[in-house]
């Protein structure tokens, strides 16, 4: 995918992820099943995943070289990235550390928490727009989580499908109900 395509990928991701739970209805969303994240916790852990994502693209270019390297190969395409993380979840991969939404305070409202994923959304198409180039996605690593170093392009093809996997698991809870 190139960048142009990549931005409109992501908007639709984020805009798919944003109806859905614009609506489901307050007391579904806050529901928390047994072992499993509640609709809030869901866009919690993507609000989180996503600002972190962003600074790869809002962070000087020097940072991210010095933090994470220089790559070695080229980009996965979106097909293999998605085929290497799914593999990591089938392995056993989770969220961990900062990534595991913390309890939601009472007083916090499906608004507040809607309002902060879209911030978070809009941060990293607005980041990835002005600061990175086409070349620039495959000459910057980080580092993520589950799948080691990967390239700028990589870290949009997960953001894309990250989105879409917990959109998916957001459909089946609430198809459940």
């Amino acid at each position: 995918m190139t960048k142009a395509e990549i931005i409109n990928a992501l908007r639709l991701s984020f805009s798919n992820f944003t109806k859905l739970c614009s609506s489901i209805d307050q007391n579904i969303f806050f529901d928390k099943p047994t072992a499993k994240w509640s609709v809030a916790e869901n866009v919690k852990h993507l609000a989180i995943a996503t600002n972190t994502s962003a600074l790869a693209f809002t962070l000087p270019k020097f940072l991210v070289r010095w933090v994470g390297g220089k790559p070695n190969r080229g980009s996965s395409t979106y097909e293999e990235l998605v085929i290497k993380y799914k593999k990591k979840l089938e392995d056993g991969g989770t969220a961990s550390g900062r990534f595991v939404p913390k309890p939601l305070p009472i007083t916090i409202t499906k608004e507040k928490m809607m309002d902060e994923w879209e911030n978070a959304a809009s941060k990293f198409i607005v980041a990835l727009e002005q600061n990175r180039t086409e070349k620039d996605l495959d000459n910057y690593l980080v580092k993520h989580p589950l799948l080691g170093r990967i390239t700028l392009r990589e870290l949009c093809y997960f953001t894309i499908f990250h989105t879409q996997h917990h959109q998916n698991s957001i459909a089946v809870k609430n198809a459940a109900q």
